[in-house]
């Protein structure tokens, strides 16, 4: 099966923490509402230059801090098509994956710029750089936890297999 994932980059660096992703004083908002404010911290206009399918891109230790789901829902509320970076925080990790986001890791980021067109196969698991005509090596999306991102997460997989309640 092939799956690939394009967009265009958005760049960050180190130690982007979930206060920063989704900022603890919209917490009371929801989703929709506060996924404007999103990485307004370093980004104050990202919101709104955002396009749906961007892939975001970062260096080491992205989604650090709280384990509250609203980072990863912001993000995928404003349409991300993936993200990128050297290494995640583990539960933030998780947390992307069950809402059906997919992560990859790659120790190569620092070669991506803003802006750069960035196609991954997740299959095999490497990042081409249209822009640059580069390709970097990053983690491999395994088929079982591929489709579990595909269904839209775990609640919506498990909505698929028992069928919704009402």
């Amino acid at each position: 099966m092939n799956r690939e994932i394009k967009g265009t980059a958005f760049k960050f660096g180190d130690n982007i923490n979930t206060d920063i992703i989704s900022p603890p004083q919209y917490m009371e908002l929801s989703v929709e509402e506060a996924s404007v404010h999103a990485m307004e911290a370093v980004d104050p206009t990202f919101s709104q230059r955002f396009q749906s399918g961007a892939v975001i891109v970062a260096g080491s230790n992205f989604g650090s801090g709280s384990s509250r789901e609203t980072s990863p829902l912001a993000l995928r509320h404003l349409g991300t098509g993936a993200i990128v970076a050297k290494y995640f925080a583990r539960i933030f990790y998780r947390n992307c994956i069950n809402i059906g986001l997919p992560l990859f890791e790659c120790p190569e980021t620092d070669k991506i710029d803003s802006e750069d067109v960035l196609r991954i196969d997740t299959a095999n698991g490497i990042i081409y750089n249209e822009t640059k005509g580069e390709q970097y090596q990053c983690s491999k999306i395994p088929d079982h936890i591929m489709s579990l991102i595909e269904d839209g997460g775990l609640v919506k997989r498990l909505e698929k297999m028992f069928g919704k309640e009402s």
